[in-house]
């Protein structure tokens, strides 16, 4: 088998930089523009800010109710340079969700809701505005038992804020969609994290991971089954994170 042929195999199966062209024992050129490329999207997509006003008009056509808060952190560079403060509400934010009234017509009779949806710019706004949506219209319709709060687009966010978020709006449990890191291949990953009983200082071995959302990646479709496959087993069991296990048959498929 050629080397052309090897490379072309290779990369039929993968994003990733193998079988990379070469001049003697050099780079191609091509190659190298191609990497520089990627690494200015990479870079790009950490530093772009959301487009809260966009997400909000696409989320509205889903149905659910809208809130928008800010973390602590006071603008993308702070947020990059202390990621203790995208885990936490500022304290404008926090008092406006604490004024949030209940119950709603999407709210359980208590007024405390089922799931909590956090929408949150992360590493990579550029994900989340567009594969959130996406992902939320696959998902919402197999979600016909739970009660819902408003939908929340958090901006400075890390993956923590949600749990202060489903603590303060008594959310049984909460599903937490944001921009994962970008990588040279992937600038624009969306990942979703679903945590029950959510409250400040849960960590991560508390809450469940899908990650890799997007076309190139985990469909849609896809995302959505396991999503929904999670949340039922959260709460059939009132759990989340290294107990729940993937290989259950609710997340096949």
């Amino acid at each position: 088998m050629s080397d052309a042929l090897d490379r072309g195999t290779l990369r039929a199966y993968t994003n990733a930089r193998v079988g990379l062209r070469r001049t003697g024992t050099s780079l191609a050129t091509s190659e190298l523009l191609d990497m520089a490329l990627c690494l200015a999207e990479a870079r790009d997509a950490v530093h772009a800010e959301l487009s809260v006003v966009s997400l909000r008009r696409q989320l509205e056509e889903l149905g659910p109710r809208i809130f928008s808060v800010r973390s602590a952190a006071g603008g993308r560079g702070e947020y990059l340079r202390r990621p203790d403060l995208g885990r936490r509400l500022s304290a404008d934010s926090r008092a406006a969700l604490e004024r949030e009234p209940t119950p709603g017509p999407t709210r359980a009779v208590s007024g405390a809701p089922d799931l909590v949806v956090v929408v949150a710019d992360g590493l990579s706004a550029v994900a989340v505005e567009r594969h959130a949506v996406p992902v939320l219209a696959a998902l919402l319709p197999m979600l016909g038992g739970w009660a819902f709060g408003p939908a929340v687009i958090a901006e400075q966010a890390r993956v923590a804020i949600g749990d202060e978020i489903g603590e303060v709006l008594g959310a049984a449990a909460t599903l937490l969609l944001i921009g994962e890191r970008p990588g040279l291949s992937s600038p624009d990953s969306l990942g979703a994290y679903i945590t029950w009983a959510p409250r400040v200082g849960r960590t991560d071995a508390e809450r469940n991971c899908i990650s890799n959302i997007r076309p190139e990646g985990l469909g849609y479709a896809a995302a959505a089954g396991k999503i929904a496959g999670y949340l039922a087993q959260a709460r059939r069991l009132q759990l989340t994170g290294v107990a729940l296990k993937e290989e259950s048959e609710l997340l096949e498929g």
